[in-house]
């Protein structure tokens, strides 16, 4: 689920390809302020096409001329950009 909470977007549940392609559309669409922030505190679980999101996300704003940042990401987010060797171009918040 994602849901705009005005000084965030919140991401909740599963970050991975069964949601991939509904959470990058709706995220893309909540991009409206300068800069947007996603809380991925209440993910629950990530796979390899949760970094795919992330970086969608990130291109959609750059797309408007905005940016996106990630906050509270979960430890397995992390572990997967660490191992495909893209920690660097997380935009960390």
């Amino acid at each position: 689920m994602i849901r705009d909470a005005g000084d965030r977007i919140e991401v909740s549940g599963p970050l991975t390809l069964g949601k991939a392609r509904e959470l990058l559309e709706a995220g893309s669409a909540l991009i409206k302020r300068p800069e947007t922030v996603f809380d991925l505190s209440r993910v629950q679980e990530v796979d390899s096409s949760g970094l795919t999101v992330v970086f969608g996300w990130v291109r959609a704003a750059k797309r408007q001329g905005k940016t996106a940042r990630i906050s509270n990401p979960p430890q397995n987010l992390l572990s997967l950009a660490a191992l495909y060797g893209v920690t660097d171009l997380l935009p960390l918040a």
